[in-house]
């Protein structure tokens, strides 16, 4: 059986295993079976764990005038609930219901705010706490909606009634036991993790027998072990993940330690990689490496969790499990793609950017992938995972993975990615004075009969990048002349200043003014346009370097960036 039979035997068997989950879903929230999540009401909230994400108080102004500004949408209410209305923006629905908002109102510390939350709280329990349909009662969305309401139990039962604390715990009880019974079915990946931690939460902050909380904490445990890597990335290669699973698993440690409970040992050791992994993931100027799903990066977030670091040592150079390298030296930090896709199922967010790199210089990024928008349609996700929103290098312009699925497949799975690199080799080449390696895919080979290697070497200094492109067969032979068009893509973040100079270099400026110039004695570099989707304010134009040439002709190409006034 080729690798193509061997993935769509592998899909379809993931196909089957949705249905059965989505029909479970649909039959649990039947009235039939309904009744399953009924039970005993605990009587009190023994804690409230901490929430490390960062608040505004000034959204709860907001969020009191009846203006809901929630992932990158804005909803005003006018005199109606939000859980009342008809909003078609899914995103803004999930972001809604899982009430991770509820952190700015208790950042507010008013009464007003208190008395707000609490009102909003009873009208979903009114009008989605029976109701087991829709994007309120996705796994995805109880397992936040479960912590974000143990998180701040206090402030939304503060000066509260007794038949609202009532109504509130035996909501939260049922959303629970929900979750217990869906957990095995949920997509994997970070989606179940977080939900087995947002059983661990219930069943430390409310009071349950001590077998709950034993099987619940070894459920966490099988998950962190099967789920974070030995460098404490994520299965999924998402650096994304590994920020957002540490603002759930920090507090969820601490909420052991709080209840005088021993976490379970694979937790403690997840984290403890975790915490530089992130760090690994930060470029000069603080922001994530844009890779497999990373956009914009809110500071603040990340900081917030670095607080909690007490290694502070120097970051990682070879994450060989997760499948990246890092490069760093005097002020420039170089970070690149070296690994193989992530299983089918955590892949919705991957990209095709295999042996991509970012690269910044003090505070300055330089060179970027484009990265996602994280609030846009998702029919720009596309454009955002193809190889030639990368730094690295396209052959006969086209993906070195494919997203697109039989219309059957993806009205199930969505668009993971198939059909990618399946042999990925990486060597480091670090020596007194520089640190380097070389990488090679095979995500052409298929197609093309092409594999492509980069080598990537930073001088002791950080002022020089030199860079060398091969492209050869299987074999180490040379590529003939057809389909072997090659584009090596250089992006631009959008603050970088593009001009040539009298010489017809290209020179790179930054904001600070720092010059970089790129040359290459094989390939006479040309400009194009690009787009940088990972801003904050949205997507933005910038600017891309091409070198393209045939690789029939030119089997290497080699090329410099190196910073002017050392």
């Amino acid at each position: 059986m080729d690798s193509v039979e061997r993935d769509s035997t592998r899909l379809w068997a993931l196909v089957a295993r949705r249905i059965w989950s989505q029909t479970k879903h649909r039959v649990f929230g039947g009235p039939i079976y309904r009744w399953r999540f009924a039970g005993r009401t605990p009587d009190r909230v023994l804690i409230a764990p901490p929430d490390l994400r960062v608040a505004d108080p000034q959204l709860a102004v907001e969020f009191y005038h009846g203006r809901f500004p929630l992932a990158g949408h804005l909803v005003e209410t006018g005199e109606e609930s939000p859980f009342q209305l008809k909003v078609s923006n899914g995103r803004w629905l999930r972001s809604l219901h899982g009430f991770r908002w509820l952190r700015h109102m208790r950042a507010a510390g008013s009464e007003i705010a208190a008395a707000n939350a609490r009102s909003l709280v009873s009208d979903w329990i009114t009008l989605h706490g029976s109701r087991i349909e829709g994007p309120a009662w996705e796994p995805a969305t109880v397992a936040k909606r479960i912590i974000a309401w143990l998180q701040h139990s206090s402030v939304v039962l503060q000066g509260a009634e007794f038949a609202f604390y009532r109504a509130f715990l035996k909501s939260l009880a049922m959303q629970i036991r929900y979750l217990r019974a869906v957990v095995p079915d949920t997509p994997d990946g970070a989606t179940r993790l977080r939900a087995r931690a947002a059983l661990a939460f219930s069943a430390l902050s409310l009071p349950v027998p001590p077998s709950a909380l034993r099987a619940a904490t070894r459920n966490l445990a099988v998950e962190l072990k099967r789920q974070i890597l030995p460098d404490g990335g994520h299965v999924s290669r998402d650096p994304l993940v590994v920020l957002e699973m540490l603002a759930d698993l920090l507090p969820l440690r601490q909420t052991y330690a709080n209840q005088a409970e021993a976490p379970p040992q694979e937790l403690i050791n997840a984290v403890d990689r975790m915490l530089p992994a992130l760090r690994f993931f930060r470029l000069g100027d603080g922001a994530m490496a844009r890779f497999n799903g990373m956009g914009a990066t809110i500071q603040d977030r990340i900081l917030t969790i670095l607080r909690h670091d007490d290694t502070v040592g120097a970051p990682l150079l070879h994450a060989s499990h997760s499948g990246y390298e890092r490069l760093a030296l005097g002020r420039t930090v170089v970070i690149a793609d070296t690994g193989a896709a992530p299983p089918f199922e955590m892949s919705q967010r991957a990209h095709a950017g295999c042996l991509a790199f970012e690269m910044s210089s003090g505070r300055n990024p330089l060179i970027v992938n484009s990265g996602v928008d994280s609030y846009a349609s998702e029919d720009f996700r596309p454009l955002a995972r193809a190889t030639a929103a990368h730094s690295t290098a396209t052959i006969n312009d086209t993906s070195s993975a494919r997203f697109a699925l039989q219309p059957g497949m993806a009205r199930w799975l969505g668009t993971p990615l198939v059909d990618g690199p399946k042999e990925v080799r990486s060597t480091r080449l670090d020596k007194p004075g520089q640190q380097g390696f070389v990488a090679s895919h095979d995500g052409y080979l298929p197609r093309f009969g092409i594999i492509h290697e980069r080598g990537l070497r930073l001088s002791d200094d950080g002022a020089v990048l030199t860079g060398m492109d091969r492209f050869f067969g299987s074999g180490g032979q040379k590529v003939h002349r057809e389909q072997d068009a090659v584009s090596i893509r250089f992006h631009l973040h959008p603050d970088i200043e593009l001009f040539r100079d009298d010489d017809e270099r290209l020179v790179l400026v930054t904001p600070q003014h720092e010059r970089w110039t790129l040359s290459s004695p094989d390939v006479v570099p040309t400009v194009e346009e690009s787009i940088f989707f990972a801003s904050l304010g949205g997507p933005l134009r910038s600017r891309q370097i091409v070198l393209a040439f045939r690789a029939s002709e030119l089997g290497e190409v080699r090329w410099r960036f190196s910073r002017e006034g050392n």
